[in-house]
Order: C-alpha cells, then sequence, then structure tokens
C-alpha cells in the first residue's frame, strides 16, 4: 500500500513537472510569434515613422510628384462676408522681392480706333509670374586709401599716415569671402551638394575653384568664426532647466586610425520648444556616457531623452521620458496580439489611448 500511494505521488510530481515545462514552452512560443508577427510588421507594414516626403529624391522626384490633373492655387477667396482673403498663392509668394513692369500704350497709340479722340486709363489688368535669377559670382575689389601731411613732408618732420578702415578678411591671404564660404558650408551641408559637384558648378560660372581649396575654407572659418561661436551658444544652452538628448549613428570615411566600417555618433542637444532655439551637435566616436557627461557639466535641471542607460550617470540631471517612444511600445504590444484581442480593455491599450490624448492636448 505505501509502494502504491508512493507512486502515485511521483506520477503527480512528474505530471505537474511537465505541466510546468508545457506552460513555459507555451509563453514561450506566445513570445516568439509577436516577436515574428513584430518584425513581419516592421519590414513589410506601413510605419507611422516613415521617412519624410521632403527627403531628397536624386532620380525620378520630378517624374514622381507630377500630377498634371493638379490646380494652380486660386488667388484669392472670397468670404460670406465678400471681403478677399489672402490667397493660397499670395501666401507662397509672401516675402519675395516684387519687381513691377508697367505694359502701357505709346501716346500714338492711345487713340480711339472710333472716333479719333485720346484714350483715358480704364483699368488695369494683373498677372503674376516667378522668376528666378541663377547664382552669378563678381569679384570685389578693396582698395584702402593711404593718406599724408604734405605740410609735414615739406618740413622733414614725421609725417603721419592714416589708412582707411575696411573689413578684415574672412581667411587673411585668401580669396574667400564671408558670402562664398557660406554659400558652400549652405551647398554642402543643407543642400547635400558634394565639393566635387560644387567645384563643377562652379567651373560653369567661370570660377577655378578646387574642392580642396572649399575644404580648406570650410575648416579654416569653422575653427576661427564658428567655433567660439559654438561655445558660446554652448554656455547659454546649460543656463537653461529643460533639455533634450538623442544620438544617432554617423559613418565617417577616411578617419585617422579607424577603419571606414566604423560607427560613430552625433550627439544631439537642443532647448525646449517654448525657449529660444539653441540646437548643438557633439561628434564622438562612441556612444559612451563618458560624453554627455562632460558635455552636461554644468547643467542642472531636466534632461528629455530616448530611455538609453547612457545619460543614467549624468549627475544633478533629472532625466525624463519620451513618450513617443513608449508609445511605441503600447503600439507593438497590441499589434503582436490577434486581431480579436486588441480592442479588448488591456493596460497596452490603455496606455495608447493615454498617449494618444497627451498628444492631442499638445
Amino acid at each position: 500500500m505505501a509502494n502504491q500511494e508512493e507512486t502515485i505521488q511521483q506520477l503527480q510530481d512528474r505530471c505537474a513537472k511537465q505541466e510546468r515545462q508545457i506552460a513555459e514552452l507555451k509563453s514561450q512560443n506566445d513570445w516568439l510569434k509577436e516577436q515574428f508577427k513584430l518584425n513581419q510588421k516592421r519590414q513589410f507594414g506601413s510605419s507611422s515613422e516613415a521617412s519624410s516626403p521632403d527627403q531628397i529624391q536624386l532620380f525620378n522626384e520630378t517624374e514622381k510628384e507630377a500630377d498634371v490633373s493638379a490646380k494652380e492655387p486660386e488667388l484669392e477667396e472670397i468670404t460670406y462676408k465678400r471681403r478677399k482673403s489672402k490667397g493660397q498663392r499670395d501666401i507662397q509668394l509672401d516675402g519675395l522681392e516684387e519687381e513691377v513692369i508697367e505694359h502701357r500704350l505709346s501716346s500714338e497709340e492711345q487713340v480711339c480706333s472710333c472716333c479719333g479722340d485720346n484714350l483715358h486709363e480704364m483699368s488695369t489688368e494683373e498677372r503674376r509670374e516667378v522668376k528666378i535669377v541663377p547664382a552669378k559670382a563678381k569679384v570685389v575689389k578693396h582698395i584702402k586709401f593711404v593718406y599724408s601731411c604734405r605740410k609735414c613732408d615739406k618740413e622733414n618732420t614725421t609725417t603721419p599716415v592714416k589708412t582707411a578702415p575696411s573689413p578684415n578678411p574672412v581667411i587673411s591671404g585668401s580669396l574667400a569671402s564671408p558670402s562664398s564660404v557660406a554659400y558652400i558650408m549652405t551647398q554642402k551641408y543643407l543642400e547635400a551638394q558634394p565639393l566635387y559637384r560644387q567645384e563643377q558648378n562652379l567651373s560653369r560660372l567661370s570660377i577655378k575653384l578646387s574642392r580642396q581649396t572649399m575644404a580648406n575654407w570650410m575648416i579654416k572659418t569653422a575653427n576661427d568664426w564658428l567655433t567660439p561661436l559654438y561655445n558660446r551658444l554652448h554656455k547659454l544652452l546649460l543656463n537653461h532647466k529643460t533639455l533634450h538628448a538623442d544620438e544617432t549613428t554617423l559613418q565617417v570615411l577616411k578617419e585617422d586610425g579607424r577603419k571606414a566600417s566604423s560607427k560613430s555618433f552625433l550627439w544631439l542637444y537642443r532647448t525646449g520648444e517654448n525657449a529660444n532655439p539653441i540646437v548643438l551637435y557633439d561628434y564622438q566616436t562612441t556612444r559612451a556616457s563618458k560624453h554627455p557627461i562632460k558635455f552636461l557639466k554644468e547643467f542642472e535641471g531636466y534632461l528629455h531623452v530616448d530611455g538609453y542607460p547612457g545619460y543614467n550617470d549624468i549627475p544633478n540631471v533629472s532625466l525624463v521620458g519620451c513618450l513617443s517612444h513608449a508609445r511605441r511600445k503600447f503600439d507593438e504590444a497590441l499589434s503582436a496580439l490577434p486581431k480579436d484581442k486588441q480592442n479588448a480593455d488591456l493596460a497596452s491599450r490603455q496606455g495608447l489611448e493615454y498617449c494618444n490624448k497627451l498628444f492631442a492636448i499638445e
């Protein structure tokens, strides 16, 4: 009898152990299914974080954006009070310099074809067009006049010499001007024009300026003129009570001592929406926490980040989480569920709706 009871207990224990194993395997299987479903959505599904439509399309932008059925914006719209409101076209042309060309009849033509009497101006008809002036370059020659005293010259005394003041060159002994360096930098960093293409474009304007010279100009002016400005903005940034920070990968080619495939990081720090806008970038070769610790050494306040642990060790800082990242996790949790369960009153659903309400307020 005792042996039978012992055997029954062993079987019960074995069954309980197997049930626990089955439950663990089922949980792992469900988790793997969720991850597989999420990966499918990331790879093949639509994403709310799609690339900006303003991103440059190198090849087929014209064909892609063309739409023969699109209407020209109206010049004006009439409200129910019969007052002319500012039309879309007016809004698009705000801030542009306006050139007015008047088309009049000559005095000989201002004669009535019916009776021969003189014509008078009855009204005008207007139309507008956008005129694009291609870039052009010119040489600015600075001539400083030097003055001396004729009387002192005649009396053989020490002659005082005065020279007319002139703006200091942006780079001493160089052909660079503030406008030319600003143009090259804008084309390079804002319009994504490589220096070799700028060299070709400038050549068509009869400017023989090598890409090496342009690179030298940018480095020299950045060190002499932009670095002091950057340092000043850095100090002003640290005086704010709320900042935002983020980091992204960057690949730098031909960097000394590193492979071309090495990943670098561009750290971004900026002020809040209601403060004077200051946005600063800090290039570093790693994602180590020592970089934000050094950059924010004198900062005390709230730092809005995405949850990366590298910010956790910054002293005198209260970290504020990003609800956009939190919302994404709620959305992923719901997306991993079967469709018949996605509308249930779940924590993930509640979290998603809470974030949506906050975003609507903002």
